[in-house]
């Protein structure tokens, strides 16, 4: 299906409000629409609440994680709307991999586009991908894949396993400890417009099923990448496992090893329990 292409960004604040009023009874298969922006310029004191949020450094190439915030309200325009098979409060991030294709700056205008494929059977639920591309000049800089989880939906009769792992080599020693605070997920929600209600507080996180707010999985993501910042390719692609929810508050450790050109990386608890697992490789 050809793309629709949006004037501005979609209001997230109204597409929240119309996903909470229209989240039963939906079902289905997933729609065709690909909505898609162009000529999108990067918002500079955006970018740097967002790399303050983050802990990322501030460069002439955009970081890696950035052009999810961009593609996001076009992500939450699809997932509203009532064709969507899957409720959108409550859907938790699972995996998500980035890849970035060429280095690209701030000061490029982006064309962007999303969609959601590959409806899937979960041990707990449905999961659902969401897929976003994002080119500057005409060519593909990147892309990523979404992958959300649905608690106790059902997929349709013959769809596939869902693929939410990420397998990666041991990963022994901490190198860094994280105290993620109460507000961790309120802040980013503030940056990344992702104000699902399991980040936002104890009360509405424990109406979906959790002891209290959790942190946002590309919230971890991104602050792995900045604890690696200088040493990426320019090229590479970021494939991560959200394994746990990250209780707020919360201490933290990160775990790293270089591998396959590039690295292992783990976010631990400090029993242990891993939160995050991912790889990071060079295309």
């Amino acid at each position: 299906m050809a793309a629709t292409v949006l004037d501005a960004a979609p209001d997230l604040g109204a597409l929240y409000a119309r996903a909470a009023l229209t989240a039963w009874g939906r079902g289905g298969d997933l729609p065709a629409t690909r909505p898609a922006r162009t000529g999108v310029a990067v918002d500079r004191p955006h970018l740097a609440a967002y790399a303050r949020v983050c802990r990322l450094p501030l460069a002439d190439v955009l970081p890696a994680t950035y052009p999810h915030v961009l593609a996001f309200p076009l992500q939450m325009a699809l997932m509203a709307d009532r064709a969507f098979p899957l409720a959108l409060p409550g859907l938790v991030h699972v995996r998500n991999t980035v890849e970035v294709l060429a280095p690209f700056g701030a000061d490029a205008p982006l064309d962007l586009e999303v969609w959601a494929e590959r409806l899937a059977a979960h041990r707990s639920g449905a999961t659902v991908d969401l897929c976003a591309s994002v080119s500057a000049g005409g060519a593909e800089v990147w892309r990523s894949r979404s992958t959300y989880l649905a608690r106790g939906a059902r997929a349709p009769e013959g769809a596939p396993a869902s693929d939410v792992e990420v397998p990666v080599g041991d990963l022994p020693r901490a190198v860094a400890t994280w105290r993620v605070p109460a507000d961790a997920g309120r802040r980013y929600a503030r940056v990344s417009g992702d104000v699902n209600p399991i980040h936002l507080g104890r009360l509405p996180a424990r109406a979906f099923g959790f002891p209290r707010a959790i942190a946002h999985g590309t919230w971890t993501a991104a602050r792995v990448l900045g604890a690696l910042a200088g040493r990426l390719p320019d090229a590479f692609v970021y494939d991560v496992a959200f394994r746990r929810p990250l209780l707020l508050p919360s201490t933290v450790r990160l775990a790293t090893s270089p591998a396959g050109g590039g690295w292992d990386v783990a976010v631990r608890d400090v029993r242990g329990g891993e939160h995050l697992a991912g790889t990071v490789r060079p295309r």
